[in-house]
């Protein structure tokens, strides 16, 4: 049974794994090689083909679903990471910026957004939210000497957790009038009208959580600083 359920999570499987071993391999040289981002790289795209072949279903009760839209979105956003790690080898080189997190912060990124595409209920979108918001607010801080650097992550951090905080006051809301946490229950009490006011209340909440995390308009106050000091 185990095992079944782990097919399903096969990329999401890689990329960890991917993201230890660079972390450790890191931690050990320092030095951020061609041979480093290669492996990243090939990681990313093994987690895309894995996404594309792999079997398609629903595991871990429901918690993680693997369809044709999820693969597609997963190909996607492991794809343009692969790029974003080979095009910014150079630049940091240039700048005297090269160290080994960034690969590694980039790689846990993807981990996150690749869980949110297969997300089937609130608790497995807020743990991709969140991997992928944690890695982003260390990459707004990556250059730490610049003041505009650091200014810009804990700006980040601060307006990512209170947009968690929301998010998760929505969730439990939905939780308590839905009596469950994956969306084709929620839906189902939408349409059936006894808990619609109060799952429609925390839906508000759900929203304006995940509008402050993709700078939606009018959540977006913190975008323009956050960007400039961003490498």
């Amino acid at each position: 049974m185990f095992m079944s359920h782990l097919s399903l999570a096969w990329p999401e499987v890689v990329l960890m794994a991917a993201a230890c071993l660079l972390l450790v391999w890191g931690a050990f040289h320092g030095k951020v090689t061609a041979l480093f981002n290669g492996v990243a790289v090939l990681a990313l795209i093994a987690a895309a083909v894995l996404a594309m072949v792999g079997p398609h279903g629903s595991a871990f009760a429901g918690g993680l679903i693997s369809d044709p839209i999820s693969a597609f979105a997963k190909v996607f956003i492991y794809g343009f990471s692969a790029v974003a790690i080979l095009l910014s080898d150079r630049w940091l080189a240039r700048q005297g910026e090269a160290k080994f997190e960034l690969t590694v912060l980039i790689v846990l990124a993807a981990l996150g957004m690749g869980v949110m595409a297969s997300a089937g209920d609130l608790i497995s979108l807020y743990m991709g939210i969140e991997l992928h918001s944690l890695a982003l607010y260390v990459l707004a801080a990556y250059r730490r000497d610049d003041a505009k650097g650091s200014e810009a992550g804990l700006k980040y951090f601060v307006l990512g957790a209170l947009s968690s905080g929301l998010l998760l006051y929505g969730a439990s809301l939905i939780y308590g009038f839905a009596g469950s946490t994956q969306f084709p229950v929620i839906a189902a009490a939408v349409q059936d009208g006894g808990a619609q006011g109060g799952v429609l209340f925390g839906l508000v909440f759900l929203i304006c959580g995940i509008a402050f995390k993709v700078s939606a308009a009018p959540f977006h106050m913190w975008t323009p600083d956050v960007y400039e000091g961003a490498p």
